[in-house]
């Protein structure tokens, strides 16, 4: 229940070790999008000077650079780093679906149905596809296995007091116990009505509502 109020994605890795993954929604990743834009536009602008003297050359020349700065220029930051100028600057990574990095097939694959989520205009599909699934991907990641995530904990873990163990009034298993211990280091983060909404998941076994 706390990962579908927080939109926050658990997976598990072989030896079991649970990652904790935060999808990025459709804003920040537009916003990224454009940062890259920019760097894209400046550097092309700036070849195109240094070509235009070659004449007809420079001309040819240009067109093979900018094909290469248009599709490799985010292939190859998301193959090899995970992460574009622009989404680093957004604190957003690219990840495979499990967590894993995202390897070269993967940012090729998502990279090229570009052409697809543009479509028909102003990324409509993409748009589509990201608010329609639950963790926000556009068809380019649904396909290629992929999934944009917020780098940083957007929840910070707080030092909880240090007090002497108190038996618990009901037998608890050990998941159980990790959620409270999770509820309790986040709570003060939470909004009041947050931790309101989450204290009553509880009621059934407390028998109490609210804080």
């Amino acid at each position: 229940m706390d990962a579908l109020l927080d939109n926050h994605r658990v997976v598990y890795t072989p030896e079991g070790v649970a990652l904790p993954l935060i999808p990025a929604g459709a804003l920040p990743r537009a916003l990224a999008w454009l940062v890259d834009l920019i760097i894209r536009l400046v550097l092309l602008a700036l070849l195109g000077s240094a070509l235009q003297v070659l004449g007809k050359l420079g001309v040819g020349l240009f067109l093979i650079v900018m094909f290469c700065v248009t599709w490799g220029y985010t292939i190859v930051c998301e193959g090899r780093w995970g992460a574009t100028p622009g989404k680093r600057l957004l604190g957003l990574k690219v990840v495979a679906a499990d967590g894993a990095p995202l390897g070269w097939t993967a940012a090729v694959v998502r990279n090229l149905l570009r052409t697809v989520d543009m479509l028909p205009l102003g990324y409509m599909i993409g748009l589509l596809s990201s608010l329609f699934d639950r963790h926000g991907r556009r068809l380019g990641d649904l396909v290629a296995g992929s999934q944009v995530i917020h780098t940083g904990n957007t929840h910070s873990r707080l030092r909880l007091p240090e007090v002497a163990g108190q038996p618990l009034p009901l037998p608890l298993k050990t998941h159980e116990h990790a959620l409270l211990l999770a509820f309790a280091e986040r709570a003060q983060g939470l909004s009041s009505a947050r931790r309101n909404e989450l204290a009553n998941l509880a009621s059934p076994l407390t028998g109490c509502s609210g804080e």
